[in-house]
């Protein structure tokens, strides 16, 4: 219900530039097995302040807080982005990219609208990346998250350096195979990949904020 009451709400809220209200999978990556008890909303915001306004008087964090047994929020900062999520660029562009301390945490937004007829295809090989990326040690933390099932994905994965993410992407058969066949096979029928800096982390997550020791100190 309140992924369709919410949205006159955030429509109107002041400073919200884009938003998206999301379901998420049971991965870690894209997965196609929803997760039915946790939701999240991806927001960009004009400044702190708007966020930090909305975060303690909005109807929709209200009803967050009543409802939810816990609520846990990333504090991004865009440094460059390449590609389109609803036909617009919510971040920027690479023309716009920030440099990054190479000792800080990374956190990277792939998400895509699958061809209908390349859907069978794009999710046979989901399930050999997830698994990949379980046993990859430099990941912090993993969603798949999306707007429409099986259709509308995304993922969301912290990484411990920009050198250890590049290096799943690069070392993970997988995954090297998968951005292979993306291009070559047209799987997608508009993609947006974005990196962002951490600046800090609010709430709790099964218990914990699993991002507690490596949330950044100096460059927030």
């Amino acid at each position: 219900m309140q992924m369709a009451t919410q949205r006159p709400s955030l429509a109107r809220q002041e400073g919200l530039r884009f938003w998206k209200l999301l379901g998420l999978g049971s991965g870690i990556g894209f997965s196609p097995r929803p997760d039915p008890l946790t939701w999240g909303l991806f927001a960009a915001w004009d400044s702190a302040a708007h966020w930090e306004r909305f975060r303690d008087t909005s109807s929709v964090m209200r009803q967050y807080r009543k409802r939810g047994e816990e609520l846990y929020t990333l504090r991004l900062q865009p440094v460059s982005s390449h590609g389109r999520w609803s036909g617009v660029e919510p971040f920027g562009s690479e023309d716009g990219a920030r440099s990054v301390d190479p000792h800080e945490p990374l956190v990277v937004l792939t998400r895509a609208t699958i061809r209908l007829r390349r859907a069978l295809r794009f999710w046979s090989w989901v399930d050999p990346v997830d698994r990949e990326l379980r046993e990859w040690p430099d990941l912090l933390l993993g969603f798949g998250i999306g707007e429409a099932p099986w259709i509308r994905q995304a993922t969301l994965s912290v990484w411990r350096t920009t050198a250890t993410m590049q290096a799943f992407a690069y070392a993970s058969p997988a995954h090297r195979e998968v951005i292979r066949r993306t291009r070559a096979d047209g799987w997608y029928a508009e993609e947006l990949f974005a990196r962002f800096r951490l600046l800090g982390t609010e709430g709790t997550l099964q218990g914990k904020d699993p991002l507690s020791e490596i949330t950044p100190p100096a460059w927030s």
